[in-house]
């Protein structure tokens, strides 16, 4: 893989990496708030996720897009490097959260079924020892999750700060303008503070690189719902402008 070839697609790794981490983060929260409630996940969800070295899921996935984005990253950034670190920690540990389920699903209920038949024997008064294992696994996955809860936590610190010198990545500010509902639902109560990071005093130019970038890939109705919004939060800037005169010729065009 050249490096030639890894800088041209630098953009579309920061899109990806992003969009990816909060697919997963949001898959993952799900399968936590089960756990919460009902101390078991779901295996079948985290295979998925993780999938394998033939059939990549979304995880595996995303540590990959990471580590070829922030290793081949101009200027080496102190925050790429420990999202790096965060993507690749994160997949482990569900890697092994993925493994525990398992002994949870197959073996736990085996164990429960066994541990009330013939208690007198010597072999199940040895087995009786088995339940501090069972024991134990929950144990292990309730720090699996709190360990990539963590770290998912402050990889939501770390990406605004990042991503704040791709601000004028079109295919990012597509990103946060088409998949909104999706970045809120990982970002919550730092959603504000991520758009206010990156855009810093100019928010309105989130909605001109969307628009720009889903006029270029002939969404023309996404296009103009993006200008508008950008026309809203600050019809004095230049480029709102441009990009709006752009989209109404368009507009005029099609009504024409």
């Amino acid at each position: 893989m050249s490096n030639s070839w890894i800088m041209t697609k630098m953009p579309e790794f920061v899109r990806d990496t992003f969009r990816d981490f909060c697919l997963a983060g949001n898959a993952l929260e799900e399968q936590f708030e089960t756990f919460d409630r009902e101390r078991s996940v779901s295996f079948e969800a985290l295979d998925d996720l993780i999938g394998t070295k033939m059939n990549k899921g979304l995880l595996w996935r995303l540590k990959d897009t990471a580590h070829l984005l922030f290793r081949n990253e101009i200027g080496d950034p102190l925050s790429g490097r420990f999202l790096d670190w965060g993507m690749g920690y994160i997949f482990h540990e569900a890697f092994k959260l993925r493994e525990d389920s398992y002994q949870n699903l197959n073996y736990a209920p085996l164990f429960s079924n066994l541990r009330g038949k013939d208690t007198a024997l010597p072999e199940s008064i040895i087995g009786q020892d088995f339940v501090q294992v069972v024991e134990q696994t929950e144990e292990s996955m309730e720090r699996e999750i709190s360990r990539i809860r963590f770290i998912i936590a402050r990889c939501r610190k770390l990406f605004p700060i990042y991503l704040k010198s791709h601000n004028d990545n079109a295919l990012l500010g597509r990103l946060l303008f088409s998949q909104n509902h999706l970045v809120v639902e990982v970002f919550r109560e730092e959603y504000e503070n991520l758009i206010d990071t990156i855009y810093g005093e100019q928010p309105e130019m989130l909605y001109v690189l969307a628009s720009r970038s889903l006029r270029l890939g002939g969404w023309m109705k996404k296009a103009v719902e993006a200008i508008e919004q950008a026309f809203k939060l600050n019809p004095n800037n230049n480029r709102v402008l441009q990009e709006k005169e752009i989209v109404d010729n368009w507009t005029k065009t099609v009504k024409v």
